[in-house]
């Protein structure tokens, strides 16, 4: 075909009653939906974006309205942190006294005592190891959740679990379903961000919105394998033009889509599109003056760790998590996912596992306290974890080693509603499978959507032909937990 032959049918089959009008507006249209509908995150819903943010779009009064996700990627081991078990201190060396897991990721031995020491604090009396001696001084503001399990022992399918509720289909993510059913605060940034996140382990999934509309998904600032200090929106000045000539730029595109518009009918994916232009350029206004740490004081930089070695990058994480609540953030994740070591400790764990807790110890105490002091604990809710735990068990050869443990682990929520300086649920006496008050990934989801006012049995989406939810067809509220 000629080009000019090409021209003149691609004039044609876009003017106004058109074939290809007709076709998207009979029953013979179904063919382009089809197409339509296979374009992903620019899909029919694309468009919608995330609702209105409003306390009218609760189910009922909500006692959270932001969430800060401390996710510890590689699965700390809560017999080394918070689960303190003298049994198996007691029992080191001698086998595990019943029987293990039908599935498990590699082979284990017998049991391995804790290398650290476990201390009491705070007026709860809660056992913390060595590991954590500044979050240690924050237990009467922390619920201990020690009794989560989940179901995959594997880092891709556990990850997926604890992000989006689904180990092996692609689902929307905890922050894109909060952003879907509240919006953003602020309509100059992202309701929801992810700091230095993995890239491995699923990746883009962990925060990505999948079929629910494409403006509900993470906005990353890096990646794990950059430092914090790179974590930043590329491009988000323009140095060849004024926003006042942005404006202009954009009201003509604006223009021109609409032109389109009135000539084809509805197109979201284009009306998306359109969308992100304008939140870059609003963005441009707040996401600098968000992500400048100078503005902070000498004594806020060394409350999060900024001027010590080990801590400064996770705590610029944490600082900037702080500043995006402030500034109306619904969501905010950051990842501690240290390239070179990780919580994956199959082996050196008396090596590497201090590593890691400094890393992160003082940066959480510090995100605590500065929340704490500003009146913005009561209404966030921090959420600390991994994907799994780590096996009372010994791995390998060298005695310094845990296995993957999804049988029983331990996170912990703080401010936003639930209830302080209290431990929930129990694993067994040498900390291996959960067995009183269990809590699945789905119930912390659950009960995660019911601290942020939305009933997770009535948040739900239609895709496919059946009504989706965060957690698909289980999930029960933690009410104990609730203040």
């Amino acid at each position: 075909m000629k080009k000019r032959d090409f021209e003149e049918m691609h004039e044609v089959l876009n003017m106004p009653g058109s074939r290809r009008q007709m076709l998207k507006q009979s029953a013979v249209g179904f063919g382009y939906l089809a197409l339509a509908s296979m374009l992903s995150g620019e899909s029919l819903q694309a468009a919608a974006g995330p609702r209105a943010s409003s306390d009218s779009m609760t189910h009922f009064p909500a006692r959270a309205k932001r969430v800060i996700f401390l996710f510890m990627k590689g699965g700390p081991s809560q017999v080394d942190t918070f689960d303190y078990k003298p049994k198996l201190q007691a029992d080191t060396g001698k086998e595990l006294p019943f029987d293990k897991p039908r599935v498990q990721f590699a082979p284990t031995g017998n049991l391995l005592a804790s290398p650290w020491k476990f201390k009491q604090y705070g007026e709860s009396g809660k056992h913390v190891s060595e590991l954590f001696p500044h979050v240690a001084e924050c237990v009467d503001d922390i619920c201990f959740l020690n009794s989560c399990h989940g179901t995959n022992p594997a880092h891709g399918g556990a990850a997926l679990k604890l992000h989006t509720g689904s180990d092996n289909f692609v689902r929307p993510s905890m922050g894109a379903w909060v952003n879907y059913g509240l919006g953003s605060e602020n309509n100059n940034l992202p309701g929801f961000i992810t700091i230095c996140p993995t890239l491995a382990h699923g990746g883009v999934k962990n925060w990505s919105s999948a079929f629910l509309p494409a403006a509900c998904a993470g906005t990353p600032l890096g990646n794990a394998s950059l430092s914090s200090e790179e974590a930043r929106v590329q491009f988000i000045e323009n140095l060849k033009l004024s926003r006042k000539s942005q404006r202009v730029q954009l009201d003509m595109i604006r223009q021109m889509n609409q032109d389109l518009l009135n000539r084809t009918g509805p197109e979201s994916a284009l009306e998306a599109r359109t969308a992100s232009f304008e939140l870059a350029f609003r963005m441009q206004s707040e996401m600098p003056d968000a992500v400048d740490l100078t503005q902070e004081s000498a004594a806020t930089h060394h409350l999060y760790g900024l001027d010590e070695t080990e801590t400064a990058d996770f705590g610029r994480q944490c600082l900037m998590a702080r500043r995006f609540c402030e500034r109306g953030v619904r969501f905010v994740q950051i990842t501690h996912s240290n390239t070179r070591v990780q919580w994956d400790q199959h082996g050196e764990l008396r090596k590497e596992h201090p590593i890691n807790a400094k890393e992160v110890d003082k940066p959480i105490s510090g995100l605590l306290k500065d929340l704490k002091q500003r009146g913005l604990l009561e209404d966030t809710l921090v959420v600390w974890g991994g994907e799994f735990g780590r096996t009372p068990t010994v791995q390998g050869g060298g005695n310094d080693g845990r296995d993957h443990n999804p049988e029983g682990f331990t996170m912990w929520m703080a401010g936003g509603g639930v209830k302080p300086g209290i431990s929930y649920g129990a694993t067994d006496d040498y900390g291996f499978y959960a067995v009183e008050n269990k809590v699945h990934v789905h119930d912390m989801h659950a009960t995660l959507l019911h601290l942020m006012g939305l009933d997770h049995l009535k948040l739900t989406y239609r895709y496919a032909g059946r009504d989706f939810r965060l957690t698909d067809v289980a999930g029960n509220v933690v009410h104990d937990i609730i203040a």
